[in-house]
């Protein structure tokens, strides 16, 4: 990758998986995964149910904002076949001179518990420091989730805090538990791997 002209043709690759940009034929896969209400549970603006067309708009839109070098939201796919598993992003504040990003996922749920997301934040995490020059890179989780906090713990993030009944979601108020790693923390963990 080389700059934002290319977004769209970006890849970036792990021993298991693929990231790359979604395309409209993905859109089916997306509405069978996303449909289900434990992973719309744990995620802020999911709906549930899933409705019809709404993967087409999400796929307009994530692309659009790939092209533009305002957000970096990617297909996680299985090596060989390309089997989408899920979906990662970073999203840059808008604010460039603060030069950090939220770090967001899901994954289908025939796949958790498998590393599948570790592996593709590792991914992400390396775009972010090392193409983007991000300072700072950030996540949050339901506290009710803590699988995805283990998964922020295992990338090197640092627990910030929780904010008590920070958003509501699924008829009641939940708290969110932030994570967070700096360049300085992603560089001295690379160099200690």
């Amino acid at each position: 990758m080389t700059g934002r002209d290319d977004m769209l043709t970006i890849r970036l690759e792990s021993p298991r998986l693929v990231l790359r940009p979604l395309e409209m034929q993905d859109a089916p896969r997306i509405e069978t995964l996303a449909d289900d209400p434990a992973i719309a549970m744990n995620l802020l603006t999911m709906p549930h149910p899933y409705p019809p067309g709404a993967a087409e708009e999400f796929i307009t839109r994530v692309r659009e904002s790939l092209a533009a070098g305002e957000g970096y939201v990617l297909a996680i796919t299985l090596k060989p076949d390309d089997d989408l598993i899920g979906i990662i992003g970073l999203h840059p504040h808008k604010e460039p001179q603060h030069r950090k990003a939220e770090l967001g996922y899901w994954l289908g749920i025939p796949y958790w518990n498998g590393g599948y997301i570790t592996e593709a934040a590792r991914c992400m995490l390396e775009l972010g420091f090392r193409s983007l020059g991000l300072n700072r890179i950030y996540a949050s989780h339901f506290i009710d989730n803590p699988a995805s906090g283990r998964v922020m713990q295992k990338l090197g993030m640092t627990y910030e805090g929780t904010l008590r009944q920070h958003w509501y979601r699924g008829d009641r108020y939940r708290d969110t538990a932030y994570y967070g790693i700096l360049r300085e923390d992603y560089e001295q963990l690379a160099r200690s791997e």
